[in-house]
């Protein structure tokens, strides 16, 4: 399918405000550098690169985070053959950070250590229409992914205020970010992305988050809320128990919607009138199933969850490495195809 990219960021912010715009769009948290390399058949390794990237795929929309990482435990290198560049993962067992001396000797970044370069740059790189969602998160993931999870939670009983303590310094510095972010004329929408849940339950108590996390992502509501932005959050896995509170937070998009998490029908039935819904296209079957599987299942949603608006089409987590160029080729296709309100598919 030839298209000529038309981006719209108004198309976006209508989804997200739970309107129908002109069509459905296209929306991932983010697209991993081999996806996006695969797709304009170069290497993508400066912010131009990146702006050209989202406006030849069909996104109405740069998603970017400031030029900041930090993390408590080396990263290890995905030895798979499709992988390129070293990725992290976080580790069960212990991590760095046992106690207080430890967390003397490793500090929590401050906001002078984060660089917002390519906010100066992006502005001038925007084709007409596009705009760009600041993205940036893991308040509590960066928290257990000090202590490792598994001791992390014997903390939250044993060394509670240590705890307190570091979700304390990490939400100062990610609502820092935030405020900074938002200053920025071309930043027309806020992503938070912090995965709290499994596809079976909750990763920690309800009243954890409640007391802990959630009074953070209810400032980054305030601040979306003040400053006119959307605001979209991230997280996997099932999330009826807090659906409430994540509403309370401000949150006016949720993405992905896993298939084997929650019932994306189900979400729009019950929270439709007062959330966005975002995504729900299997990973795995975008890494392993055909393209005629892809194109189907986006008709699918497009015919099941689309009508009346508040939704962006996109995957169930993000581009990953491992998906098939060819597939995910697909899902961009038929969603611009098909997409067009009124759904006919």
């Amino acid at each position: 399918m030839e298209y000529t990219p038309a981006p719209d960021f108004e198309r976006l912010t209508r989804a997200l405000r739970r309107k129908e715009p002109d069509r459905v769009p296209l929306c991932e948290l983010l697209v991993d550098a081999e996806a996006k390399e695969a797709y304009l058949g170069r290497p993508v390794v400066s912010v131009a690169d990146d702006v050209e990237f989202w406006y030849r795929a069909g996104y109405d929309y740069i998603g970017l985070p400031p030029r900041f990482s930090f993390s408590y435990w080396e990263g290890e290198l995905v030895q798979d053959g499709a992988a390129r560049y070293e990725r992290s993962w976080g580790r069960e067992g212990s991590g760095v950070i046992a106690g207080w001396a430890d967390l003397e000797r490793h500090p929590v970044p401050t906001l002078d250590q984060v660089d917002f370069g390519p906010f100066d740059e992006v502005g001038s790189l925007l084709p007409d229409g596009m705009g760009v969602v600041a993205r940036f998160g893991d308040i509590f993931t960066t928290a257990w992914q000090m202590m490792g999870f598994t001791p992390f939670c014997y903390a939250m009983y044993e060394q509670e205020d240590l705890v307190a303590y570091a979700m304390e310094q990490l939400g100062e510095l990610v609502y820092g970010i935030f405020r900074t972010m938002a200053d920025y004329d071309a930043v027309g929408a806020l992503w938070y992305s912090d995965d709290i849940a499994y596809a079976t339950g909750l990763m920690v108590t309800p009243d954890f988050y409640r007391r802990y996390l959630f009074p953070w992502m209810r400032k980054i509501g305030d601040l979306c809320s003040q400053r006119g932005l959307p605001y979209i959050y991230h997280t996997d896995g099932v999330l009826w128990e807090v659906m409430e509170d994540l509403i309370g937070c401000g949150i006016n998009a949720l993405q992905p919607i896993e298939p084997a998490a929650m019932d994306i029908r189900e979400v729009k039935r019950r929270y439709g009138d007062q959330l966005a819904l975002i995504g729900n296209v299997e990973v795995d079957l975008l890494a392993r199933g055909t393209t005629e599987q892809v194109r189907a299942e986006v008709r699918r949603l497009l015919r099941e969850v689309a009508p009346g608006g508040g939704y962006c089409l996109g995957s169930s987590n993000t581009i990953a490495y491992y998906v098939n160029p060819e597939n995910y080729r697909a899902l961009l296709e038929e969603t611009i195809r098909s997409g067009t309100y009124p759904i006919r598919v």
